[in-house]
């Protein structure tokens, strides 16, 4: 079979394509025939080994995909031969073929496709995690999501709406926020034409933001700190931007607001359940037409270096995926 492999870490011109054996299900493993492997942002970091985790070269990217049962492993029940699922690895998923473990597993229901369902584990499973287990947004409350036309972040747009928040979307172009604003946003902000935190201020008539997601971090982050509404909770979600900022704690002590992380990788370990009642949920509402699940754009194996680029760039509206 086929697999994008990394040999050696570094750019993504130096992925290659090779053929590999063909995976065997292990004890509580299914094989699963890979229609789409959708990349995340910290894919452009893990095949250059700046990322927290470290997977053993050769390895190939992408954490998540969707396709089709085609064996089961010893003492796996529950599953079927030619089910559709869609499954989370962490690494490994661009490939024509995949082992994955059965609680790593979530079926797609009728009338999502593939493309769709490959991406929806890791952004909007990240993002639903942040607004429903640790910010606990509720309707009538303002949302404000940095980067709002990335993966994670148009996720949070579209599932802040769908919880009934007033959301603000702040991304650096028309072009983007017409996406965002396309995914349920009520109010737009283009922090390159005015300050973040001026807009935001503008925005909510002084009042400041109820929750923040922030996936992109860097020079964005203390603005939107100090945009705080009294009690608010300021969600880290990642770092696309670059830098990890350092911030003055004494804005969260003038605002009496939280800073909150949202490490889904952990959560997803320490509360199986949970994380299996959030896939099901977002599969549902994608299924439903609830949720977008927008893909930017397809490429398959062999242009898996433009993929990357695009999303390194910024580029991306939604996810960008691999067809193998």
């Amino acid at each position: 079979m086929k697999a994008l492999l990394a040999k050696a870490f570094g750019p993504p011109e130096t992925l290659v394509v090779e053929d590999v054996p063909d995976p065997v299900p292990g004890p509580g493993e299914v094989v699963v025939r890979v229609r789409a492997a959708a990349l995340n942002f910290f894919d452009t970091l893990i095949i250059e080994n700046r990322y927290q985790f470290k997977p053993p070269l050769p390895f190939s990217p992408s954490a998540e995909c969707a396709g089709t049962i085609e064996a089961l492993g010893p003492g796996v029940e529950g599953w079927a031969v030619g089910e559709r699922v869609a499954a989370y690895l962490g690494w490994g998923a661009a490939r024509e073929r995949v082992a994955a473990p059965v609680e790593r597993l979530t079926r797609i229901p009728e009338g999502l496709g593939f493309e769709g369902a490959a991406g929806l584990t890791v952004t909007y499973g990240t993002s639903l995690h942040a607004l429903k287990d640790r910010a606990r947004l509720k309707a009538g409350e303002t949302l404000a999501v940095l980067g709002a036309a990335g993966g994670a972040g148009l996720a949070a747009v579209e599932l802040g709406r769908l919880m009934g928040a007033r959301v603000i979307a702040c991304a650096s172009s028309a072009e983007k926020l017409a996406l965002a604003a396309a995914g349920g946003a009520e109010m737009i902000l283009n922090y390159t034409e005015e300050p973040l935190r001026d807009g935001l201020k503008r925005l909510t008539g002084g009042q400041g933001v109820d929750v923040l997601c922030d996936p992109v971090g860097g020079d964005l982050a203390e603005p939107a700190l100090r945009s705080m509404a009294w009690g608010g909770r300021y969600l880290v979600v990642g770092f696309a931007g670059g830098g990890i900022p350092k911030i003055p704690l004494n804005l969260v002590l003038l605002k009496g607001c939280d800073v909150q992380g949202v490490f889904w990788g952990a959560h997803l370990e320490r509360d199986p359940e949970g994380h299996r009642a959030n896939m099901a949920d977002l599969m549902g509402w994608a299924a439903a037409g609830r949720l977008s699940a927008h893909v930017d754009q397809t490429f398959p194996l062999e242009r898996a270096a433009e993929a990357f680029g695009r999303i390194a760039r910024r580029e991306a509206r939604g996810k960008v995926v691999l067809v193998p």
